[in-house]
């Protein structure tokens, strides 16, 4: 079976940290061509253009895109991707408001095309014995903590403080994926403080308070502003003891011990878009973006100190 000719559009940090490697390493694709107006991309034998317009009418032939761009441009490049009946890539989140992901949906299952709503934390190493483990258990209690710096891991970002750059919910949208994978009954919100800098259109903190149907209690704590160690943790208390998945989900404890496999979130990406093109499905589960838009809808707003990257 020939592989599957895939074009990279974004060349940030996410395209050459993850997506690019990600390609090469599944022999399911082979990597078409890039696509950005400021960024070259890694590799002068591989066909660069300026933008998405110009590689369909004049580019290499591909069959399928992955789009590593801000969010707030995201819709206008899928929906011209799939009036070519190109398979689509969403990089997270999938874009910038719930009703341009539906709008996209729709018009994927119209031409028959794929489209992918990617989450790569649920593909990190715990996720999935998480899943199962918790599928037998009651839930009681979950908490979780994300805290990371900014200036590490957005570095000179201005587009993750603008409107639908979504802020501290980039890396939070993250936790999300897992919580929303990982527990039997469906998630909601109740309340949200969100920590927006007298500077800035999107906060750098947030503090949720949601549940389960069954009213079991879950707490969410967002920061941008942890230096040191970095935490990504998410703990659940049950009636058979604590599941605890740290390190963004790559290690899984357990009451019976602890768990470390090699973690291979992009890879398993990639290998599940090219499951979903070969069978001619598609998978655009927007439940962690419906949770960052009802604590935008609900959450109270509160100005901290400005911040400079």
């Amino acid at each position: 079976m020939d592989p599957i000719r895939i074009a990279v559009v974004g060349v940030g940090k996410i395209a050459r940290d993850q997506h690019l490697p990600a390609i090469a390493g599944t022999p399911a694709f082979s990597l078409a061509a890039t696509v950005s107006p400021d960024d070259r991309g890694p590799d002068d034998s591989i066909a660069h253009l300026e933008s998405l317009e110009e590689l369909l009418d004049k580019g290499p032939a591909i069959d399928a895109v992955a789009l590593c761009t801000p969010p707030q441009v995201r819709y206008g490049l899928a929906a011209m991707a799939l009036r070519r009946g190109i398979h689509v890539f969403l990089e997270k989140p999938p874009g910038a408001t719930l009703s341009e992901v539906a709008a996209l949906r729709e018009r994927a299952d119209k031409v028959g095309a794929t489209l992918f709503a990617a989450w790569h934390s649920r593909f990190a190493a715990g996720v999935a014995p998480a899943r199962a483990w918790l599928s037998e258990r009651r839930i009681t209690k979950v908490s979780i903590v994300w805290r990371e710096d900014v200036r590490v891991w957005h570095p000179g970002q201005a587009w993750i403080w603008e409107p639908g750059g979504l802020g501290v919910f980039d890396p939070g949208i993250n936790a999300l994926s897992i919580l929303t994978h990982i527990l039997p009954r469906a998630v909601f919100l109740k309340a949200a403080t969100l920590s927006i800098p007298a500077n800035r259109a999107a906060p750098i903190a947030a503090d949720l308070v949601l549940c389960d149907t069954t009213g079991a209690p879950i707490h969410m704590d967002l920061d941008w502003r942890q230096t040191g160690p970095q935490s990504w943790d998410i703990i659940v208390e049950t009636d058979a003891g604590t599941l605890r998945l740290s390190q963004g989900g790559a290690v899984l404890s357990l009451p019976s011990g602890t768990e470390h496999n090699e973690d291979l979130e992009y890879p398993g990406l990639y290998s599940r878009f090219a499951n979903l093109i070969r069978g001619g499905r598609s998978d655009v589960d927007i439940d962690p973006l419906r949770l960052v838009a009802d604590a935008f809808l609900r959450g109270r707003r509160e100005s901290v100190e400005a911040f400079y990257d």
